[in-house]
């Protein structure tokens, strides 16, 4: 059934900055906006979607991502192309405004692109005991190892060998708790900075860290390369220490919260942010958003958990639909700070606009499997970090290279034309088919979600759009900054 196209509920609350307030449009709103945009979300035409608004509505051609705000006398006439039985009107109607284009994306897979990005497992043990960590307490379902120093310059000599003069590669740290083989993670940074300058190659470094063994000493190093550093925070202490414990079971937010500090007060060149893993357990989104924000964290996101390697701490549907509540309502408050001038590091709200705004399409949701590849202690490829040890997403070693057979493989299977229901889907360019890992452990059980986000998110595009465009043109925390 077609779903029922709807107004923008909050067009109005956030359209006049002088009287909207953040007691108008927070978290009240979002659970009944969410189940309209649930409902307005879903699949109607494979090549277009509708979000009305106060100005008319918001037209996304699948094809090329394209957005094209309508006035409100051309609504319409669109909303019965996309909502009708007939998938040819919508065709004709496109080619009388002039807006049809040759396909961005065909069926054909990317073939052997060249490496760009590596993460390395360079310690696959953790001193912590996370109730649903894919890796299995960083071990990967193995024993505790550490990367030698060896592999991880081979590692390295793989990456840079590949890359062009003047391009830009990415090395992560990854694990386990990478800082528990710190000797080897600054040893190869080193030596990746002597490379990278040799081959006038841009080099970038991140690090995913549990936060317990940051020293002053990693916050200098970490700073004087510009590191990305992303740090594993579920929510405030309570919520974090339910879900993220010593293996003695002792909770780990006093600790981390010490050990962060530095970082926190050193960065410049790098930028710190706090990544969530959203469970059942913690889904007061919004308060742990301003939490982080007032801990002074560069930038704070969300991220469903959707797997988990011993299925406990997993979202279910009704969990889902409270989470887009909760991410709508962060949404909300991103967009009135914005109407204020004032800054919100909302990393899942900067992100979707700057894809939206960029026109982003893609027959895959990453690189993985594809330029980007996870290697192990050992020096195995896997298709991401997550596909460690996992024989799924074998892609080589370094020893003998990327295995360009299975690369070729993963790449036509994973291609979102060959994903169902996918293919049908309006968001299928912007979403890319849902992560690899996921979809292959527990299927495709965030569509509503996925949809839902990325339908609110388009409105919020044309609201910021209209009412502050400078925020669009290079300011800070905006997608072109």
């Amino acid at each position: 059934m077609s779903p029922e196209l709807v107004e923008d509920p909050v067009a109005d609350a956030v359209a006049d900055p002088k009287t909207a307030t953040l007691q108008k449009a927070d978290a009240r709103l979002a659970p009944a906006l969410a189940l309209r945009t649930v409902a307005a979300s879903r699949p109607s035409h494979r090549d277009a979607h509708l979000v009305e608004d106060a100005q008319g509505a918001q037209l996304l051609l699948v094809n090329g991502s394209r957005l094209f705000h309508l006035p409100p006398d051309l609504v319409p006439e669109f909303r019965t192309a996309i909502a009708g039985e007939d998938q040819q009107l919508l065709a004709a109607l496109v080619a009388s405004y002039g807006l049809q284009a040759q396909p961005y994306i065909d069926d054909e897979p990317l073939s052997s692109p060249p490496v760009h990005a590596l993460s390395l497992a360079i310690a696959q043990k953790c001193n912590l005991g996370c109730t649903y960590c894919y890796a299995q307490q960083g071990e990967f379902g193995g024993k505790a190892k550490s990367m030698e120093l060896q592999k991880a310059m081979q590692a390295v000599d793989l990456l840079l060998g590949q890359a062009a003069p003047g391009a830009k590669v990415n090395l992560a740290f990854m694990g386990g708790e990478p800082l528990s083989n710190r000797a080897v993670l600054r040893s190869v940074t080193d030596y990746a900075v002597e490379q990278a300058a040799q081959r006038d190659v841009r080099c970038h470094f991140s690090i995913t860290t549990n936060g317990t063994l940051v020293t002053t000493d990693d916050a200098d190093f970490f700073e004087q390369h510009g590191f990305a550093v992303t740090v594993s925070l579920d929510g405030p202490a309570e919520q974090h220490n339910r879900l993220r414990a010593f293996k003695g079971g002792k909770g780990s937010f006093d600790q981390i919260v010490e050990r962060i500090a530095p970082l926190l007060e050193r960065q410049r060149q790098m930028q710190v942010s706090a990544r969530v893993t959203v469970t059942p357990f913690n889904l007061n989104l919004p308060h742990t958003l301003d939490t982080f924000i007032h801990m002074g964290f560069h930038s704070v996101g969300f991220s469903p958990l959707l797997r988990a390697s011993n299925g406990q701490a997993e979202m279910g549907p009704e969990d889902m639909a409270e989470m887009l509540q909760g991410m709508i309502a962060c949404g909300l408050a991103f967009e009135q700070h914005v109407m204020q001038g004032q800054r919100y590091p909302f990393m899942n709200m900067q992100n979707a606009l700057r894809e939206l705004q960029r026109g982003t399409h893609r027959p895959y949701p990453c690189g993985a499997g594809a330029g980007y590849f996870g290697v192990s202690a050992d020096g195995d490829l896997s298709a991401c970090h997550r596909f460690v040890g996992d024989e799924q997403g074998k892609m080589g070693s370094l020893d003998a290279g990327v295995d360009r057979s299975r690369q070729a493989i993963w790449l036509s299977q994973r291609h979102v034309h060959q994903q169902q229901p996918c293919n049908d889907c309006w968001a299928r360019y912007l979403c890319g088919g849902g992560c690899h890992h996921e979809v292959l452990a527990r299927g495709r059980h965030a569509c509503d979600y996925i949809r839902g986000w990325l339908h609110y998110t388009i409105g919020a595009h044309q609201r910021l759009s209209h009412l502050t465009p400078d925020w669009f043109n290079g300011t800070p925390d905006s997608p072109q900054a």
